[in-house]
């Protein structure tokens, strides 16, 4: 392990999705005109980072969002890709309650898509990859998938992403504190 690498996240911009609160897994969804404009806006708060790894989702979403904050020539990894929402695809938490009460994809998963284990596997190999480079590496991503890496990184199992609410276009980063993972800045 190697306590002087930094994990930065950044969400992708608003979707009509993301806005409307659906669950956005694999469905590639453009960013809507404020989504691009503050994907823009993410060029500012990353300038003068140096960093040894950028990946992205292969999703229209993130791949837009990194190349539209300075980061086109970032490596494309289906680690980061959403969670695969299942036959909750596009579907609101609401919506999804009436047919299941007091639902959450942390605690409850998704028929026909992924379970917390499966997500949890694909977030390790981001993380893996992050440490053992050392430095400073961006990932381009998306809402539960990015709490999810954050739980793994803090060593906490997938379900505790639950508590890190994550908003669109912003920036989160990960780190260290002498030996122990920690959340060095949140949804800036």
């Amino acid at each position: 392990m190697t306590s002087d690498a930094t994990l930065w996240l950044a969400r992708h911009g608003q979707t009509e999705w993301s806005r409307s609160g659906r669950h956005t897994g694999t469905t590639d969804l453009p960013l809507l005109p404020e989504g691009v404009e503050a994907a823009r806006k993410l060029a500012d708060r990353l300038d003068g980072q140096r960093f040894g790894l950028v990946l992205t989702s292969p999703l229209a979403r993130a791949r837009t969002t990194a190349e539209l904050a300075g980061f086109a020539e970032a490596e494309v990894t289906p680690d980061l890709v959403e969670w695969n929402y299942g036959a909750y695809e596009g579907l609101t938490t609401v919506q999804i309650r009436e047919r299941v009460p007091d639902w959450t994809v942390w605690s409850d998963g998704v028929p026909d898509g992924e379970t917390a284990d499966d997500v949890a596997h694909r977030v390790d190999r981001v993380i893996a990859r992050a440490r053992d480079g050392g430095g400073a590496t961006l990932v381009f991503g998306h809402g539960h998938c990015l709490r999810a890496l954050t739980a793994r990184w803090l060593g906490q199992p997938v379900a505790e992403g639950r508590l890190y609410r994550l908003d669109t276009a912003t920036v989160s980063t990960l780190g260290y504190e002498r030996e122990t993972p920690v959340i060095l800045r949140w949804n800036a």
